[in-house]
């Protein structure tokens, strides 16, 4: 059993029978002497993939559930499915595309440090890194000299997501962007 306080974000728990990721975990210091600190955390159910908002005092447990983190590789993806092969035994398994959507955005084939999370030898969810790089495919172009403004504009990745991204930049730039909320964090490459 796990104390809420020892909660980490990607550590997956059972909350009412079923494995459950922990996505974001706030903490609520109190004001009062005497009150419980309190930890709202977002979990995701990797069955179902429903989300799930809690609160839990530090003392409240939960158990840590049993699965596998395994390495894959992203192969590509059809109209209604994502394709992986598992890079310890080489087998290949599918996943539906409306259970990766959060995920999707950032994905391109053959990427590295994606990982199945694995419960009975049965593939039930996947985690990419937290920051990925990608290219910028569209963009008004650069302004010179806007560098200091912290003006942002839209701007189209290599995977379709749109990011706002500071003004100065221009198309075929690759930027580092934050997989959990889909924001720009810099230059890469």
């Amino acid at each position: 059993m796990i104390p809420a306080k020892d909660f980490k974000k990607r550590m997956v728990v059972e909350i009412d029978g079923q494995p459950h990721l922990i996505e974001q975990i706030v903490v609520q210091t109190p004001s009062a002497r005497g009150a419980a600190t309190l930890y709202k955390v977002r979990t995701r159910n990797l069955k179902t993939r429903q989300r799930l908002d809690k609160t839990f005092k530090g003392t409240d447990t939960l158990a840590e559930s049993s699965f596998e983190r395994r390495p894959i590789q992203y192969l590509y993806r059809d109209d209604e499915q994502f394709h992986f092969m598992d890079a310890q035994n080489f087998e290949q398994f599918s996943m539906p595309a409306e259970s990766l959507e959060d995920q999707a955005p950032f994905m391109t084939e053959n990427m590295e440090g994606v990982e199945a999370l694995v419960v009975d030898e049965q593939p039930i969810g996947i985690e990419i890194p937290d920051v990925v790089e990608l290219p910028v495919t569209d963009t008004s172009p650069g302004v010179r000299g806007n560098s200091a403004t912290g003006r942002t504009k839209p701007a189209t990745l290599s995977t379709g997501h749109v990011v706002q991204v500071p003004e100065h930049l221009d198309q075929g730039v690759i930027v580092r962007v934050d997989t959990r909320t889909g924001e720009y964090l810099g230059r890469g490459g």
